[in-house]
């Protein structure tokens, strides 16, 4: 989970073999392989992966940590789901629309 949020924090560049956040090259568990089978799946782990790297660049000390706490209690979330698509799908959408919110409550001038 450390390497996760690590990646995400460094907002590293997708490839087509690669969902944002990790390597699909290294994914191991159900959740993660699911995020590597659906192009769906795959572009809302961008969008939030983007969404959480420009939170963590721009945010003051206290949001970061929120945001970050928060992202662990994503990951968790996720692999509970496993590899049943609906659940993932729920649980992406809403952190993208939580992390979307944050983001433009932060103002555009914050970064």
């Amino acid at each position: 989970m450390r390497l996760l949020i690590l990646a995400l924090a460094a907002g590293l560049a997708a490839s087509p073999a690669n969902a944002q956040s990790f390597d699909c090259a290294k994914a191991a568990a159900a959740d993660e392989h699911a995020v590597c089978n659906s192009p769906r799946l795959s572009a809302l782990d961008e969008e939030m992966a983007s969404l959480y790297a420009a939170i963590r660049q721009c945010a003051l000390m206290g949001t970061r940590g929120e945001v970050t706490d928060s992202q662990r209690t994503f990951m968790a979330r996720r692999a509970a789901c496993g590899s049943d698509d609906g659940c993932l799908v729920k649980l992406y959408s809403d952190r993208v629309a939580e992390l979307g919110t944050i983001r433009r409550d932060m103002g555009q001038g914050a970064c």
